[in-house]
């Protein structure tokens, strides 16, 4: 049965009050959401519903193994969500957060276990996106930002596409207009010894290399 899809027009640089209520409403009732990043479009859950969680692995035909990042609006939130946090994190998150760093962490007990990576890892992030600093601080929770596609796919930028993409098996779709696109968030896992890229992206390993060493 088809989803009665809303449609919710947005300014990416503004957290239009009644609009951010509205789409933080449907997160709070476990719906998914396919929303505008500083990067591409993601598809956007409760980072602690497992039942929204499954339904993006369903909707992406993602991997069960395959580890889903989530996005957060401010950077003690990590506190809550990870633990044996290193000295790293803070040094990397201060120059590069908010911004399309994502940095892989030791999970803590309070996430579901279908969102995580290897050694029960989680990639986080901080947007600078006024709307979803808004979007966050109204729901009270961290939400998933998985890419918007079906996995192995390109990522989509183009509100268009996503609609004829996602239109009648999610929530809601935020249309924000075209997004930056090009390239994604880069990941760096911080949960070994030394720190390694696992995808190079938006910020280069030129900017990384002294963290890297």
């Amino acid at each position: 049965m088809a989803i009665k899809t809303q449609i919710i027009k947005i300014d990416p640089a503004l957290a239009e009050s009644d609009k951010v209520k509205n789409i933080a409403r449907v997160l709070q009732e476990e719906g998914i959401i396919a929303y505008p990043t500083d990067t591409f479009y993601g598809l956007g859950a409760s980072c602690f519903s497992k039942k929204a969680i499954q339904r993006i692995y369903n909707l992406k035909k993602r991997e069960p193994l395959k580890p889903i990042s989530i996005i957060i609006s401010d950077i003690n939130i990590v506190r809550e969500i990870a633990k044996d946090i290193p000295t790293l994190f803070w040094k990397m998150a201060g120059e590069f957060w908010p911004g399309p760093l994502t940095l892989v962490l030791r999970a803590s007990s309070a996430l579901p276990r279908d969102l995580l990576g290897p050694r029960d890892s989680i990639g986080v992030r901080q947007t600078a996106l006024a709307w979803i600093g808004g979007l966050l601080e109204e729901t009270g929770f961290p939400i998933t930002a998985t890419s918007a596609n079906v996995s192995g796919e390109k990522e989509i930028s183009n509100p268009e596409i996503i609609r004829d993409s996602f239109f009648g098996l999610i929530d809601l779709i935020v249309d924000g207009g075209e997004t930056r696109g090009a390239l994604p968030s880069t990941v760096v896992d911080l949960t070994a010894a030394k720190p390694v890229i696992l995808r190079e992206g938006v910020v280069p390993r030129s900017d990384l290399v002294r963290y890297l060493e």
